[in-house]
């Protein structure tokens, strides 16, 4: 069943058009999430994971509210974002591990407070399409209670690696719904790293200072593209028998300040990863990437509101979802998104609620390519088949989670 959905899905031009408007999205958020909320600070989050909530809450909404959120997402309907909701669930977030490809899970929760039951049509819907949990629960008298609830479910479903996804005070007597996301990623590199030819070297700070960490290094070929003031690189995960291929792109600025200008032009220019990943091997020179392992949480209303999407945080909108006329004072208090990634010589483990990108460095072309990610860089991992972002980042400083 799995192979025929497969097929089915390279055929299906609607699919890949919301994966490549989804990554567009997602570039965009990553620039203002870069100049805001991580100006001086290591990065990871999950723009699909941020999505599907906002997919959820969209479900609910109706009139302006649900005209400004699709607007967002750049989806036509509801419907549209569902059946892409759900073709994403059931085929590239599916767990590839059975078949020697990549660790996987995904899920998404949904708290109500008890005093409202969902509109049927809703609960199906988040049933069917995003696999939701959904649970009734208490906001009023036991928030605290129920904040914790929630921050286990994201640990179970992140392998333990999310803690705290809500933080203290964030859930009170006053939160009538929460909408949750979680997603784990874990890969091991199509070809590992020697950890016996790991050395440290000095890592160059956006400060101009420098500190030494331990980088990974390789004499064998690598997916490196030199290009206009930055390099790409690939680094394929382990597929298995999996037609779904997983790859960790770097990108990293040529000049050693140049990270602000790179993450300017990845979110200025539509459909750009398409054109600038690499797709062929090339011999190396000098090749070195740091190991780094980042956590990053942020509460996302403020950087949605700043670009737009005020509305489903203001009463009148959220009309879908709730058995009664509280429906009409109804509106969503906060997302939450916490992620976590840790890349070294084996492979990568990554989880979210939330998750991750990475950058790289340029030159003329030599017979053979450096790639020293010795200075702040870009990084993500994408589904290559289908071109589905996971996560983003940056790091800046890879001693520092």
């Amino acid at each position: 069943m799995k192979q025929v959905f497969y097929s089915k899905i390279q055929t299906t031009m609607d699919l890949l058009d919301s994966i490549s408007n989804q990554t567009d999205v997602a570039l965009s958020l990553t620039k203002h999430l870069l100049s805001k909320e991580a100006a001086d600070k290591n990065l990871v989050f999950s723009p699909l994971s941020l999505h599907v909530v906002l997919s959820i809450i969209a479900a609910g909404s109706k009139g302006p509210t649900l005209d400004q959120l699709l607007s967002f997402l750049r989806s036509k309907s509801t419907d549209h974002l569902n059946s892409f909701a759900s073709q994403l669930v059931a085929v590239v977030l599916s767990d590839a591990a059975p078949a020697g490809g990549p660790r996987l899970s995904f899920a998404d929760g949904v708290w109500v407070d008890q005093s409202l039951s969902l509109l049927p049509s809703f609960t199906q819907l988040v049933n069917a399409d995003y696999k939701a949990t959904l649970a009734s629960v208490d906001f009023q008298t036991r928030a605290v209670e129920v904040a914790n609830e929630v921050n286990s479910w994201a640990e179970k479903e992140t392998d333990g690696l999310v803690k705290e996804l809500l933080p203290p005070g964030s859930v009170d007597g006053s939160t009538r719904l929460i909408f949750a996301n979680a997603l784990y990623f874990k890969g091991a590199w199509n070809e590992k790293f020697d950890a016996s030819i790991t050395e440290d070297y000095d890592f160059h700070l956006l400060t101009g200072s420098s500190v030494k960490v331990p980088f990974m290094t390789s004499k064998k070929k690598q997916f490196i593209k030199a290009l206009d003031g930055f390099k790409v690189l690939g680094l394929p995960y382990q597929q298995g028998e999996d037609k779904r291929q997983f790859t960790m792109y770097f990108f990293l600025p040529d000049a050693k300040d140049g990270l602000s200008a790179l993450a300017e032009k990845l979110a200025s220019e539509s459909g750009f990863l398409e054109h600038k990943l690499p797709n062929e091997k090339v011999e190396v020179g000098d090749f070195r990437i740091p190991k780094f392992k980042i956590s990053f949480g942020f509460e996302a209303s403020n950087v949605l509101k700043e670009l737009g999407v005020v509305l489903p945080f203001s009463v009148g909108g959220l009309t879908e979802m709730v058995d009664s006329p509280v429906g009409q004072n109804l509106c969503v208090s906060n997302i939450f998104h916490k992620s976590f990634i840790e890349v070294n010589e084996e492979g990568t483990e990554a989880a979210a609620a939330t998750a991750g990108i990475i950058l790289l460095r340029s030159s003329q072309l030599p017979t053979k390519i450096d790639f020293v990610a010795d200075h702040p860089f870009l990084f993500l991992i994408r589904e290559d088949l289908t071109g589905t972002v996971l996560f983003i980042g940056q790091v800046l400083d890879p001693r520092s989670e």
